[in-house]
Formats: structure tokens, sequence, C-alpha cells
């Protein structure tokens, strides 16, 4: 019997070859083989049936060999500089993660927040929330995770054979709002989650608008507090609430797991100055005294990282805070994704294809009265695709079909791009969904339907708040 990837193999070219020809009764041959590639790589980034960074390698082989891109600007796409930006993004990351940073980050806030057992959901996920920010979703709850765990444990230990439900209940809002709060936690930045470096990059290269870190943060940051309290809210007052006392001793559990990570000292400490320095001068770029840009901020970080030593109080005082040795755990086929999908978003703009699609759409002037209805439309089809698809995958698909779309409607593209960003990380019922999701989902807390059910009224929640953002703050910023 056909395995998945057969019929894949067979379908692929099919597919393609069905495009093509179907393109040639309104575009020109070199357009409709345009299209015909496009259907190529868009169908594997949907199915995948390689890697998706396999995929975004196809540009390369395949644009040059067609006569529709030249070699050399082909390959220019992947040097974008937004490509550099979320690879000084990663240097960071990785650098927080070598000198164990991130774990006093969050469990400092964690035992800050208390230990009464709702106090300690709310801790949990700004903890994630905030390192989400700046680090890996997938890395930041891997790492809450088994911190989380025995924090269930030492409760479940504490409690009364009546409160074992509240246990449950505990558990269940602790490891879903950790879940909750890695996603919605990267929304916050540009380099916060892969999809918005996909949209910034875009931005820059094909609507020649940049969208700079400080914007985007006064943009997102306010969104992604507002559903990470309400998603908070959610889970512990309505779906999970678990009646539980306050437990003294998770106090002394935290107390302990700090106390254990030493005093901050050596490359800790340097790692922290770094980050303070470079998130900093993301945010107040527009005040400096000179012109640079947050990929070039980005990229001095990522000197310095490999310059400044670890100080004496380090076990080997020589090493610098991060070595090339470290980088293996760098994700560089992210960075080739970002740009096959800048490559393929280039040939479509260039073939005419792009333009199209917003003259098939003759909304014209009455496009505006319709923008409410479309805008939901839009965060509607992101939030549930994402469900079963890469985000990042799903973001560039849709970017230049709502390009072509918003030309259409006389209206600026960011005001459809940036909502269908935002919102393919806003995936919450399915463990597959995203990572996240599937680490928590493997933690053995919480079954397939609790995560559907909480996952159900939690993406109404986002699809929500995302609507009124995506009308009235998001075009006072971007409009």
């Amino acid at each position: 019997m056909p395995t998945y990837k057969t019929w894949i193999w067979v379908c692929t070219p099919l597919l393609a070859l069905g495009a093509y020809f179907l393109a040639l009764a309104s575009f020109s041959a070199e357009a409709a083989l345009a299209l015909a590639v496009a259907t190529w790589m868009l169908f594997w980034w949907i199915t995948e049936p390689v890697p998706l960074f396999v995929t975004a390698l196809l540009p390369i082989a395949v644009f040059p060999a067609l006569g529709l891109m030249p070699l050399s600007q082909t390959c220019a796409n992947y040097g974008n500089s937004v490509i550099f930006l979320f690879m000084g993004g990663f240097m960071l990351a990785l650098a927080l993660e070598k000198w164990r940073l991130h774990r006093r980050i969050a469990l400092g806030i964690v035992y800050l927040t208390g230990t009464e057992t709702n106090r300690v959901v709310l801790g949990f996920m700004l903890a994630t929330a905030f390192l989400s920010m700046w680090i890996s979703n997938t890395a930041t709850a891997v790492m809450m995770l088994p911190i989380a765990d025995s924090v269930v444990r030492i409760f479940g230990q504490q409690a009364t054979a009546q409160q074992q439900i509240g246990i449950r209940r505990f558990a269940l809002s602790l490891m879903l709002g950790i879940a909750i709060a890695a996603n919605v936690g990267g929304i916050a930045t540009v380099i916060g989650t892969p999809p918005n470096t996909v949209m910034v990059g875009y931005a820059a290269q094909k609507l020649q608008y940049n969208v700079d870190f400080g914007r985007w943060l006064l943009m997102a940051l306010p969104f992604s507090a507002l559903v990470l309290y309400a998603a908070y809210f959610l889970l512990v007052s309505v779906l999970f609430p678990n009646g539980l006392p306050k437990f003294d001793h998770a106090a002394a559990y935290f107390r302990q797991e700090l106390q254990a990570l030493g005093a901050l000292q050596g490359g800790e400490r340097r790692t922290l100055w770094v980050f303070a320095a470079t998130a900093s001068a993301w945010v107040l770029r527009g005040y400096l005294p000179w012109h640079i840009t947050d990929t070039e901020i980005a990229i001095v970080a990522t000197v310095v990282l490999f310059v400044v030593p670890a100080g004496a109080k380090a076990e080997n005082p020589s090493e610098t805070l991060l070595r090339w040795s470290d980088t293996e755990r760098l994700p560089w086929g992210i960075l080739l994704l970002f740009g096959g999908g800048i490559a393929l978003a280039e040939l479509l703009g260039q073939k005419g294809l792009i333009q199209r699609i917003g003259d098939a759409l003759v909304l014209g002037e009455q496009g505006g009265a319709l923008l409410p209805w479309l805008l939901l439309l839009v965060i509607v089809v992101s939030i549930y695709l994402t469900e079963v698809m890469s985000n990042v995958a799903l973001v560039v698909v849709l970017l230049p079909v709502l390009e072509g779309l918003s030309r259409a409607m006389n209206l600026p593209p960011l005001l459809l791009m940036i909502p269908a960003t935002m919102a393919s990380s806003c995936a919450f019922m399915l463990p597959m969904a995203t990572p996240p999701n599937a680490i928590v989902f493997a933690g053995g807390y919480i079954k397939v339907r609790e995560m559907v059910r909480a996952g159900f009224w939690l993406n109404l929640l986002a699809l929500g708040l995302l609507w009124l953002w995506a009308m009235f703050w998001i075009p006072l910023l971007f409009g």
C-alpha cells in the first residue's frame, strides 16, 4: 500500500503541472512556470515530505536552472539583513542558555510571585513569556517543564487525599499556562518567534518598510500581556479552579534552587550585561545619537559575545562568553527557511503574480468598508490553519496573498500581514500545533481532550483580542 510520502511524491509534480497549464490561460509562460515552482514549494511546506529547511533550498537549485532568476540574485535573498538580525538573536539566546542565566531569571520570577497555587501559575507564565521574548519558545518550554513538574510533585506530597483533585487541576493549569506563555511571549519581539522575522523580512524586501524593534515591541507587547493575563484568569478561575491552600514548602524549594545556582558571577554576570545592553539598544535605537539598525546591534552583540572573556571566577577564565563550538545548537535551518521564503516572494513579485492577485480582487475604494470582516477572516484562517501546519510555513504562504489583497483594497499591506503573523502563534488546541504544546503534552499531565477543550476557549480569546488590536492599535502604529 502506498505510504504518505509516496502519495506526496506522486501528487507534487501533478499539482505543479496543473498550476502551470491553468496559469497559461492568464499569464505568460515564464509567470506560469514561476507559479508552478511556487505550488511545488508551498505543497512541500504544508505536507513536509522533507524538512522545511530543505524545501527552502529549492530556489537556489531551480530558479537559475529554469531561467527564472539569476543565481547571484537568488542567493542574495539568503543574505537579507533580517536573517542576520535573527541570527544575532539566536546567538544571544545561546549565551543565556550556556551560562544558565535563563534558569535564574525563571526561578527568580516564580519565587517573587509567591507560593499560593494560582500565583505559582502566574509566576510560571510570566517567567516563560519573558524568556520566550528572547530565546526559542521550544527551549523555554523544555527548561520550564522539569521545574513545573517538581513543583507539582511537592504540592502533591503536601496535599491531603481530598485535595488531589485540586492538585490535578493545578497541574493542568500550570502545564497549559507554560505552553500558552511560550507561544504568546514570542509574539512580543521581532526575534521572539520565526513568523515575526519572516514578516519583517518580507516587509523590508518587498514593501521597503522597516519594522523596527521598538515599534514592534510597542505594538505587540501589550497584546501579549493581555492574552497572558486573560489566559491565566481563564485557566485558574474558569476552566481549572483548584481551591488549594497556600503550600509553604514551595517557597523553600524555589529558594533552594536559586541558592544552588550560587551568586551571579563570571560569565553569567557578563552575559547579563550584554543582554541588557542589546535589548536596551533595540528599544531605544530611535533615540541614539547615531544611525544604527537592529541588525547592526545584533551583530555587534554577537561579536562581543565571542570577544569578552568569561572572567577570573569562571572555570576557564580565558574562555569567551561564546565559542564557535556553541553554535552547533544554533538552528541554522530556520535561517535558510527565511531565505527561501524571501526568494520565493521576490520571484512572485518580479513575475507580476502578486499584483495579479490584487487585480483579480476588484474591490477598489469600497474595500475599506469590508476591512473589519476581512481582518476577522484573516485572523480566523491563520489561527485555525496553524493548528495543523507549521506557523512559519503558514506565514510564508499567506504574506504574498495578503499583500496582493491589501493593494486591491487600497490598504497598507501591513494592516493584514501583521495580524496574520501574530495569529500564527496563537495555536492552543492541539499538541502538534506548536512545539511548546507538544512538550507540555509529553509531560503526561494533559489529555488531548483537555487541551482541545481549553484551547478552544483560548483560541476564541486570542481571536477576539487580536481582532480589536488589528482594528484599532495596529493601524495607529503602522497605518
